[in-house]
């Protein structure tokens, strides 16, 4: 039987830890999805949904992956046992100290990341789009760990396959917002060919903040999920395309 195939990062290699960024390879979803669709919001067949996570979670070595709802929000919850699939959270990253949860999130663009304080065996999940890196999905997810006693300062933070600056053009109302917000931003932009039109840098946002927020390490993988195509899903690529729908990366990790 094929495996799911994962991305892995060195820092995340500890002797309690398993951890995968998986690429869209070693499922059995077909067309659009082909092969290792994760996104069980997609219109993908929902038994080939769930035997792409549960490949996924049989790669993790745990019992059970859980996945939020995403709703794109700054939400961070405290898991502590297996919740059931219509029973999911609504929020945008998971955190727990128990051992064999599977902890994920899902994304086709969008910053999924990783995280871990190993020392006080305390893991979490995120996923962070625009909204959810500017509004602060990642520092509500530091914060969370932290009342499960993890130290900010010993916290890795994995950035895992998302849209990169080139391939993210974006329009002047999007910039706007971030200016209104904080003029620094300015830095995440560069002129696109196309006048009044802007190229973001999710990935150096997402760096920024956690760096800002002072966590131990952050690695930021520098995969492109629009560019890679053999690898990853795009819901821009997508979009560009004028296809039906579009599968969904996952991230995941547990402490083994």
């Amino acid at each position: 039987m094929t495996s799911a195939i994962a991305i892995q990062s060195d820092l995340l290699n500890g002797k309690d830890l398993a951890h995968g960024f998986f690429t869209r390879q070693g499922g059995v979803s077909q067309g659009v999805y082909a092969s290792l669709n994760g996104g069980v919001g997609s219109n993908d067949d929902a038994h080939a949904v769930a035997e792409n996570r549960r490949r996924m979670a049989e790669h993790l070595g745990v019992a059970h992956l859980l996945v939020p709802f995403q709703i794109h929000s700054a939400d961070a919850r405290i898991v502590e046992q297996a919740f059931a699939a219509d029973e999911r959270p609504r929020c945008d990253a998971l955190v727990t100290s128990t051992r064999g949860i599977g902890l994920g999130v899902t994304g086709a663009d969008c910053g999924i990341t990783l995280l871990a304080d190993e020392d006080a065996q305390v893991i979490g999940a995120a996923h962070a789009g625009w909204k959810g890196a500017l509004t602060g999905v990642l520092e509500a997810t530091l914060a969370a760990m932290e009342k499960l006693g993890a130290t900010r300062g010993k916290i890795t933070a994995v950035l895992g396959p998302t849209i990169a600056q080139k391939s993210y053009e974006i329009g002047p109302e999007f910039f706007e917002r971030f200016i209104a917000e904080d003029k620094d931003y300015a830095r995440f932009f560069v002129a696109s060919p196309r006048e009044k039109h802007f190229l973001f840098d999710l990935p150096g946002l997402i760096g920024f903040r956690l760096e800002r927020a002072r966590v131990g390490a952050f690695q930021n993988l520098g995969l492109d999920t629009y560019a890679e195509e053999a690898r990853f899903y795009s819901y821009r690529r997508s979009v560009h395309r004028k296809e039906e729908d579009y599968g969904r990366l996952v991230a995941a990790i547990a402490l083994v």
